[in-house]
């Protein structure tokens, strides 16, 4: 069956970020021009996906203005000859086709894609986490669905971490089968350093048969009676097979101040527009902390 959606659970408070997040969204950070999300949305666009299904709070409305249409500014871009930001304006806001549900309470990462079930119908569907960007020169969601088709089953993207940053992940326990695809036997949620199976940790893609809905409607709260992915995951490997995909990309996770920091720093290192006046920056920076 073809992989035709994609749901971003974006409904969360964004409470690190605070006061910042009271009325912008996190997802909606910019990373220079462009907000984290959408360099989320145009991983899938580039792997086939349209509908873009986004589970969202009351507080998140400036996501849906932002993959809206909006002409005033089109028609003020044009008048003004600004070509190419008109050409970037149209392409996402006419590319995908966004669809919103409301996740009314916020119960965990579980809940919030069970709240798309009815959005989602009774077909595989993509989970892409609002705060992870991933580069890498092969579409991971591209090579997730490639995997699916082989399978048929369910497939989470995981990436290699190094042992003392196990406990901020979701961590894996698999059998390798071939070339960077493994089945997986458990999952442990953030494990100490010196109780992980493995390094390999997931890194906020997953692709999903709809047996997953049937097992988050009885996967029970946990801490702060949230309903956890990984424990509905968990439950889906006593029905049927899941298997890991490593990717080997560079990962970067907006959701914390400091990640987010780091990516945009390395982001402006990376653009030819802003490399030399941030390299500048950083030089000097480097002279005054010598002094400190």
């Amino acid at each position: 069956m073809e992989v035709r959606k994609a749901v971003f659970p974006v409904a969360g408070w964004g409470t690190r970020f605070l006061p910042a997040t009271k009325a912008m969204p996190k997802e909606m950070f910019p990373i220079i021009d462009k907000p984290v999300i959408q360099f989320i949305v145009e991983e899938c666009l580039d792997a086939g996906i349209e509908n873009m299904v986004f589970v969202t709070g009351r507080h998140k409305r400036p996501i849906e203005h932002h993959f809206d249409i909006n002409t005033d500014l089109e028609k003020h871009l044009e008048n003004c000859g600004k070509t190419e930001l008109l050409k970037n304006i149209m392409e996402i806001s006419r590319l995908v086709n966004p669809i919103y549900i409301r996740q009314k309470e916020q119960l965990g990462l579980g809940h919030a894609v069970l709240v798309a079930e009815p959005v989602v119908g009774y077909e595989p569907f993509v989970v892409c986490l609002g705060d992870v960007i991933i580069r890498n020169e092969q579409n991971v969601i591209s090579r997730m669905i490639e995997v699916y088709q082989r399978f048929g089953k369910s497939v989470i993207a995981v990436f290699e971490v190094e042992q003392k940053e196990v406990s901020k992940y979701g961590v894996i326990d698999g059998r390798h089968i071939e070339k960077d695809i493994y089945i997986i036997d458990d999952l442990i949620e953030k494990p100490k350093p010196e109780e992980a199976p493995s390094r390999l940790a997931i890194v906020g893609r997953y692709l999903f048969t709809p047996r997953i809905f049937d097992k988050l409607k009885v996967t029970p709260p946990g801490k702060g009676g949230e309903v956890q992915l990984t424990d509905a995951i968990k439950l889906l490997l006593e029905d049927e097979a899941v298997y890991a995909i490593k990717i080997d990309a560079r990962v970067y996770d907006t959701g914390t101040p400091i990640g987010y920091l780091q990516t945009l720093i390395e982001f402006a290192l990376q653009r030819e527009d802003t490399r030399d006046g941030m390299m500048r920056f950083l030089r000097g920076l480097k002279i005054e902390l010598s002094e400190v």
